[in-house]
C-alpha cells in the first residue's frame, strides 16, 4: 500500500502544479460568482439559478480536468521515456497504474470541494443579503446541505469517467483517448434514451443494437441528481448507496480491464 500511496501523492503534486488545472477551477469559480449577478435578473428564482449554474460548472469543469488529466496519467509516462525508471523501482504495473488513479482521485476531490465552498459561500451571501419575505418564498434554504450530495454523485460520475480515460490511456494515443472517453461520456449520458429506440426506427437491426447498447454502455443521468436539489426534490440515502455501488462495480471492472492492458503492455 506505501508505492501506492506514494505515487498518488505524486500524481496529486504534479496535477496541482499543472497550470490548466489552475486555469479550469479559476474559471468554474468565476462561473459560480457569475452565477449571482446572473440570478439577480430573475427575482424570486436567483437561488434556485445559483444553485442550478453552479452544480453545473462543477460538473463540466470537472468533466474537463478528469479527461484531460486523465489520458496524460499513462501517456506522460511514456512519452518522456520516465516509465522505464519508474518500473525499475520497486513497484508493480498495477500499483503504478492504481496509484495513479488515486492520485487524480484525490485531485478531483480536492478541486469540487474548493468548488463547492465557493457555491455556498455566493448561497450564504444571497441568504444574508435576502429579505424574511424572500426567504421563505424559497422552497429550501439557500445553503441546502442536500447539496453536498449532488456534489458527491458528481464526484462518483467523475470517477467513473476518470477510470474511462485511464482504460483508453493504457493501448491508444491520447488524442483518440480524449475522444473515446468523451464520446462514452455522452453515449452514458443519453443512454436511457436507446431503450426506447426501436419505437423511433422501423428497422429491427438498428432496434437490437440500440438494446444491446443500453445494457453495456454505462448509465451516467443516474449521477445527475442536479434538478431535484435545486427543486428540491429528496434525492434519498438508499439512491445514494445505489448509484454509487453502481458506479464502483463499474470502475472496478474498467480498473481491472486497464490493469491488465497494462501489465502485458510491451514499451521496447
Amino acid at each position: 500500500m506505501r508505492p501506492l500511496a506514494l505515487i498518488a501523492v505524486n500524481v496529486f503534486r504534479e496535477s496541482v502544479r499543472d497550470k490548466v488545472l489552475y486555469n479550469l477551477v479559476a474559471f468554474a469559480l468565476l462561473l459560480i460568482g457569475a452565477s449571482y449577478l446572473i440570478g439577480q435578473l430573475t427575482a424570486g428564482q436567483d437561488v434556485k439559478i445559483i444553485k442550478d449554474l453552479g452544480l453545473a460548472a462543477t460538473s463540466i469543469f470537472g468533466l474537463f480536468i478528469a479527461i484531460f488529466i486523465g489520458i496524460g496519467l499513462v501517456s506522460k509516462e511514456v512519452e518522456k521515456r520516465s516509465i522505464y525508471s519508474l518500473l525499475s523501482k520497486p513497484i508493480t504495473r498495477p500499483q503504478l497504474l492504481l496509484g495513479k488513479y488515486a492520485g487524480l482521485l484525490l485531485t478531483l476531490a480536492v478541486n469540487l470541494a474548493v468548488m463547492a465552498i465557493a457555491l455556498y459561500a455566493v448561497l450564504a451571501y444571497m441568504s444574508w443579503g435576502a429579505s424574511a419575505g424572500l426567504v421563505a418564498s424559497w422552497e429550501r434554504p439557500a445553503t441546502d446541505p442536500l447539496l453536498l450530495r449532488a456534489f458527491f454523485l458528481t464526484f462518483v460520475e467523475l470517477a467513473f469517467v476518470t477510470a474511462i480515460a485511464l482504460f483508453f490511456s493504457t493501448f491508444s494515443t491520447p488524442l483518440l483517448s480524449a475522444a473515446l472517453t468523451f464520446g462514452f461520456f455522452i453515449a452514458g449520458r443519453f443512454s436511457a434514451d436507446l431503450r426506447n429506440f426501436d419505437q423511433a426506427v422501423s428497422s429491427r437491426v438498428a432496434a437490437s443494437i440500440a438494446r444491446v447498447l443500453y445494457w453495456v454502455l454505462p448509465n451516467l443521468t443516474s449521477f445527475d441528481v442536479r434538478s431535484q436539489v435545486v427543486h428540491g426534490q429528496p434525492v434519498t440515502a438508499g439512491y445514494i448507496t445505489l448509484t454509487t455501488a453502481y458506479g464502483a462495480i463499474y470502475i472496478a471492472a474498467l480498473l481491472m480491464a486497464a490493469t491488465v492492458i497494462f501489465s502485458r503492455r510491451d514499451f521496447k
